[in-house]
């Protein structure tokens, strides 16, 4: 039998942690709770979590300097939760290596299905040479890609973008990150390469260019490659 999965909540609203932690416990995670920024980060030092739901808004420090603070020495999965909508906030947080974004209030099914993505990235992270996702094959080590086992034909650029979403899979990449990842610092900014190169491979791996069931598009922020 499994071990149950360790989750850090870092919240200062009593009310907010209660709800967490019943839909949490309730669904086989164990939990722990800090209600300061301070306490949060002293927790996750001492008892590293398998993943940390982090709010903004914190009392003693904002909480982007928190996530900055975390991500020099902790690599798991930290999920964002806030009020904060703005796509400034929610760019800002991925950037500084948010693994995804919550804005409240959340729908606490869409929030287990996020939490199952990311711990199942995390333990992927060794880079299995062979990915299978529905009626999708990847071999990253051959650099094949198959659709229903027939072969798909995709550019040295086509497959590097895949390859980096599939690798993420589950979390929103911003554009900023892509642009950077693929074609370098000084293309950050052309967002229209992305559109070019992500509708070419929704035509080449989507049933339904218009409805895509594999690369999903979030408004205004990036992508999220969504593998089940």
């Amino acid at each position: 039998m499994s071990t149950a999965n360790n989750i850090l909540i870092i919240d200062d609203e009593p009310q907010i942690c209660k709800l967490l932690q019943i839909a949490l416990e309730s669904n086989n995670y164990r939990t722990n709770i800090a209600n300061t920024a301070q306490e949060g980060i002293v927790k996750a030092a001492n008892h590293p979590p398998d993943l940390i739901l982090l709010d903004l808004g914190l009392p003693d420090k904002n909480g982007q300097d928190v996530l900055e603070e975390l991500r020099n020495w902790y690599k798991s999965p930290v999920i964002i939760l806030s009020v904060q909508k703005d796509e400034e906030n929610i760019v800002k947080a991925l950037d500084n290596g948010a693994t995804d974004y919550l804005t409240k209030p959340f729908r606490t099914g869409e929030l287990l299905a996020r939490i199952r993505s990311a711990l199942r990235n995390a333990i992927l992270e060794k880079n299995e040479p062979l990915v299978v996702y529905r009626d999708l094959q990847m071999d990253l080590m051959n650099r094949v890609v198959k659709k229903n086992d027939n072969m798909i034909k995709l550019t040295a650029t086509e497959f590097n973008l895949l390859s980096l979403l599939v690798n993420n899979e589950g979390k929103v990449l911003t554009h900023q990150y892509l642009l950077k990842a693929i074609w370098g610092p000084t293309y950050v900014n052309e967002s229209q390469y992305l559109r070019v190169f992500i509708g070419q491979l929704r035509k080449k791996i989507e049933d339904d260019f218009n409805m895509p069931k594999y690369i999903i598009t979030e408004s205004g922020v990036g992508y999220r490659f969504i593998g089940n």
